[in-house]
């Protein structure tokens, strides 16, 4: 099984996913975005993109490397990915179908003034130009398709402590 964790930057997707990995016997932590960062390093560089999302091995590159995984660990995997393209997210949760891997999609939510303040407030990564121009998209996706899509936390006023624990019971149920 893969417990996806999707939403934009300063969701808290990155935070959640360890703790839901610690709440979930025999779960493992994948982060598809080390799938786009082998990309990036490719050399010479693949095609000019402002998101490795956009290159199209990122996305069966992702069913493939968590099938594969499965297959050899089992268990279960905890994603967390934005994914904001609703083609890209039926790309991949078709190709994981196509292997039967079941697929509990979360979206960790938190209105636009809480994100802008995490992401602005960030003593890790700092404040992030590139983490703030999501913001729009993320509202556009779940205005239109993603929310729709997944089970959503909404963050706001959760810690990621409490938005892991929903997450298990659900997957529990």
């Amino acid at each position: 099984m893969i417990v996806w964790l999707n939403g934009t930057h300063g969701a808290g997707k990155t935070t959640t996913s360890a703790l839901v990995q610690q709440l979930i016997p025999d779960s493992r932590v994948f982060d598809a975005e080390k799938v786009g960062e082998t990309l990036m390093d490719i050399t010479p560089g693949l095609p000019e993109t402002d998101n490795f999302q956009h290159w199209p091995p990122w996305r069966p590159l992702v069913v493939e490397t968590a099938r594969r995984v499965l297959d050899y660990a089992g268990g279960t995997l905890v994603m967390p990915m934005t994914v904001l393209v609703e083609e890209y997210w039926r790309e991949i949760s078709a190709g994981l179908a196509q292997h039967d891997i079941p697929v509990r999609h979360f979206v960790l939510h938190a209105d636009q003034e809480t994100l802008r303040g995490r992401i602005e407030g960030d003593t890790v990564l700092g404040p992030s130009p590139f983490r703030l121009t999501y913001l729009e998209p993320y509202a556009e996706a779940a205005r239109t398709w993603l929310h729709k899509e997944a089970e959503v936390v909404d963050t706001t006023h959760l810690t990621p402590a409490q938005a892991a624990e929903r997450i298990a019971e659900a997957v529990s149920r």
